[in-house]
């Protein structure tokens, strides 16, 4: 059921995602920047900002797109890759509706779509795991202890910002020949995930020795306390979570920009490399579609390719 969107004009909704473009999904300022340019021209041009998102129509999708096209008064017509661009954030944002539940109908769906290339999730190294993990280990206790669960249960299980900070301690099953976590994707649905050696560990070790002090520190009670807490003894933020991720990867000195998400898909793309199948990575992702799933098949076969090329003597001639 969608919910009440009276109370969430276009607007606030376009500040929600992106929100969660930046901190969920890791993208950098310049494309978080681009995404919330070419959506406030379409709110603006459009008289839609202060509208409910549920009653804009795949007409006024297309009349905005017509205008990019043959341009206004006050704006010359776009090039065909930034009206692709347009199009693309404007599919973004109501994808992210559906997915939030603040909509049940897509209008872009029968919009004037022309696909673009996929772009690839990018990856980092196992070596660059490591040495966040070492340089979050730096840190003094009870902080160290925390953030060295906290990436562990990322790159271990695949999971989202958003399902990890939700997590409350009886989400945890350390003990046993099956250790695992149950994560809720979207829409709340539930899944299970092993947990490895490593991850249990650390978490037994945060659980143990960090959260109980900093669950000391609360001035207040917060009810089911989350797993992950924040220096405070409140519960852990998806900014501060997103926060710890990249101060951490800097200090690690990763070579590329590394988010929450940045784990999520060093962990589908080391699975894959590793031999798991698609399906299987699949159901631990929480992805609804294999189709989904299958990008990460590009990102592997990209690495084959270059395996091949450095490697075959009748690979470069």
């Amino acid at each position: 059921m969608a919910k009440n969107w009276a109370k969430n004009t276009s607007a606030q909704i376009l500040e929600d995602f992106l929100d969660y473009l930046t901190v969920e999904k890791g993208a950098s300022p310049h494309t978080v920047a681009g995404y919330q340019r070419d959506l406030e021209r379409f709110l603006t041009l459009m008289n839609l900002t202060t509208t409910p998102l549920s009653e804009v129509t795949t007409d006024l999708i297309n009349q905005f797109l017509t205008l990019l096209s043959t341009g206004t008064e006050a704006q010359r017509p776009l090039a065909p890759s930034s009206i692709a661009r347009s199009r693309a954030a404007i599919r973004a944002l109501f994808r992210y509706a559906i997915e939030n539940n603040y909509l049940v109908a897509d209008p872009t769906e029968d919009a004037d779509q022309k696909k673009q290339g996929l772009s690839l999730p990018k990856a980092i190294p196992l070596e660059e795991v490591g040495a966040m993990l070492a340089a979050a280990g730096q840190r003094p206790a009870p902080i160290g202890l925390r953030d060295t669960a906290l990436i562990e249960l990322l790159y271990g299980t695949g999971a989202r910002i958003s399902e990890v900070i939700a997590l409350s301690p009886d989400d945890l099953f350390l003990e046993g020949d099956y250790p695992h976590v149950r994560l809720f994707g979207k829409g709340r649905k539930e899944r299970l995930v092993p947990l490895g050696s490593y991850a249990v560990r650390s978490l037994q070790t945060y659980l143990t020795n960090g959260r109980l002090e900093l669950l000391a520190r609360a001035k207040r009670n917060y009810g089911e306390h989350p797993l992950f807490l924040n220096k405070r003894g409140a519960p852990l933020s998806r900014q501060s979570a997103w926060e710890i991720i990249v101060k951490t990867a800097v200090e690690a000195k990763c070579q590329a920009e590394v988010s929450p998400h940045t784990l999520r898909h060093s962990f589908a793309t080391h699975l894959l490399e590793g031999g798991a199948s698609i399906r299987d990575v699949q159901e631990l992702l929480g992805h609804a579609s294999v189709t989904t799933t299958q990008i990460y098949t590009r990102v592997s076969m990209n690495t084959l390719r270059e395996v091949h090329a450095a490697s075959h003597p009748r690979a470069n001639l």
